[in-house]
């Protein structure tokens, strides 16, 4: 090849899970990799650590908790062979609660009879309504899943092809199909459903991909479709081992990791990459770079002049956490475990919702946390999420303790008074909320962990604290994430490639836009060489 005078083939900045991936694949090729990251350990958004002083048993996930979007695209870990380097996962069986502040509950089985089961307790109507649903679900996956799983810049046939089978064969949905796409989140919800738990726990579940209010955001219930088909699972041991599964697979195949590595510059002249530059002064050579970080770090990265300015205004006014929320983190050690006894009790089925996700907020709760997000205020009773890591795997906490993960995902990205000044305030409120669904925090804390927008930008390098680089919508997917002109399989600078959660197919711990990065600089390799 050409570029045998270079230190590598191909450079990826960035050793998180697509960086990571994407330096896999490349290994299977028989490429010369460098993974640079960071920060002092590969994992990015998907890492765990002991992170509370306090606490210093007690294993903490900083960002990415469960596995949804890697089951999804089981492909990835069985085709870079993680089991062999330590990679476990476990189920949660059920996935998602919802817990409605009257004491009854709504289980988001990963059966969907039995969902309904669950949704005809509270009504008859919503139950045969929510079957309906899925029909209408089940066709958006069967025509989204073929094409996230490909390169959108190619013809891609084949999956084409299965899209068209797909439409023609329920061409009566088609209408419903369109009113989803196309409407919000809570349009869809109220659309079908009658009784305030029902509607309240789709919008729960729904709030997590995004803002139930906006237009497009009914594909928001792909959640739903995932979760029916793929279930719930976690990394055993914590979300680093598979981070630390991929790192190994790396070296394995010849991969080189460089961690405590902060790259200031992707260099490039007259249009071509040439390698890259770190804080420090190190350069490294090679004529590809991956960038598995924000795409508006990335491309703001590249030589003064190599990239168009329209294009980097362009990316950077991408939308990312366009609407003013993002979530907030509270990891919460405790010298005792948290328990559920009043839901479980009205139950009365012997179900242990400590092993869940619990969904905290009514459709008025959710709705307002949007709303109070916009005008740069904290919500009064901010819609939560809640999971106990240490109740599905217990070694994540010493015996007899737990540690816990507070998500509350819609809380205002700049709040007026400044994050500064409520962190504390706003963990406080939070906790004192929890109390009147679940026991065992008041009194039980060791110690804690916060971090808000500013918090995830500063640590991850991301934009505006977007924990998913790019806004999930309609107009920001395929080949137009993370912008018109910037999704396809060339930039303007030959050799370089975007494969990060701000590319396609997006968001969540799956490999897929490293995958998809690894096949575009791959070819440019072989049609170089």
């Amino acid at each position: 090849m050409n570029n045998k005078n270079t230190d590598f083939d191909v450079i990826v900045v960035g050793g998180g899970s697509n960086g990571l991936s994407a330096g896999c694949y490349l290994g299977l090729e028989g490429k010369r990799v460098l993974v640079l990251e960071a920060l002092d350990k590969v994992g990015g958004m998907a890492s765990s650590g002991y992170l509370i002083p306090e606490a210093p048993e007690h294993l903490v996930h900083p960002c990415a908790l469960d596995m949804m979007s890697m089951r999804v695209h089981s492909h990835v870990p069985e085709e870079l062979g993680l089991a062999d380097h330590g990679f476990d996962s476990i189920e949660l069986s059920p996935g998602y609660v919802y817990l409605h502040p009257d004491g009854s509950s709504l289980i988001f089985w990963r059966d969907r009879q039995k969902t309904a089961d669950e949704i005809r307790r509270f009504s008859h109507k919503d139950a045969a309504a929510f079957l309906e649903f899925m029909d209408v679900i089940d066709m958006f996956m069967d025509i989204a899943l073929p094409m996230m799983r490909v390169d959108p810049a190619r013809f891609n046939l084949t999956s084409k092809l299965k899209v068209l089978g797909v439409a023609l064969k329920n061409r009566r949905l088609k209408p419903e199909l369109m009113a989803l796409m196309t409407g919000s989140a809570h349009q869809a919800a109220k659309e079908r459903f009658e009784h305030p738990v029902t509607v309240s726990a789709m919008c729960a579940l729904t709030g997590l991909a995004g803002d139930i209010r906006a237009d497009g955001g009914g594909i928001y219930y792909a959640l739903l479709g995932f979760l029916h088909r793929f279930g719930v699972g976690r990394v055993r041991g914590g979300m680093q081992q598979l981070s630390n599964a991929m790192c190994s697979r790396l070296e394995e195949l010849g991969g080189k990791v460089i961690t405590s590595a902060t790259v200031t510059e992707i260099i490039s002249s007259h249009g071509k990459i040439e390698g890259v530059r770190l804080a420090d002064g190190r350069t490294f050579t090679a004529p590809a770079v991956i960038a598995g970080c924000h795409p508006k770090v990335a491309l703001e990265m590249v030589t003064p002049g190599e990239m168009p300015a329209h294009l980097l205004t362009r990316v950077a006014m991408a939308p990312a956490n366009a609407k003013g929320s993002g979530p907030l983190k509270v990891d919460v050690a405790l010298d005792g475990l948290l328990s559920v006894p009043r839901y479980e009790a009205i139950r009365g089925d012997g179900i242990d919702l400590r092993k869940t996700v619990l969904l905290i907020g009514t459709e008025d709760a959710v709705l307002e946390s949007f709303a109070a997000c916009e005008r740069g205020e904290v919500p009064r009773y901010p819609y939560i999420t809640l999971a106990v890591p240490s109740a599905a795997d217990p070694t994540q906490a010493p015996a007899g303790q737990d540690i816990v993960y507070v998500y509350p995902p819609v809380m205002p990205v700049n709040p007026s008074a400044g994050w500064d000044a409520l962190r504390e305030t706003v963990a406080d409120q939070v906790l004192r909320q929890l109390a009147d669904y679940v026991d065992g925090i008041d009194g039980h804390v060791i110690g804690r962990r916060i971090e808000a927008a500013p918090d995830f930008t500063e640590r991850l390098n991301t934009v505006n604290g977007c924990v998913v680089h790019i806004d999930t919508t309609t107009m920001r997917s395929s080949t137009m994430r993370p912008a018109y002109g910037l999704g396809g399989d060339t930039l303007p600078v030959s050799g370089l490639y975007l494969g990060s959660a701000g590319s396609h197919p997006g968001g969540g711990v799956n490999g897929m836009a490293g995958k998809l990065a690894a096949k575009r600089a791959s070819k440019f390799l072989s049609n170089n060489s």
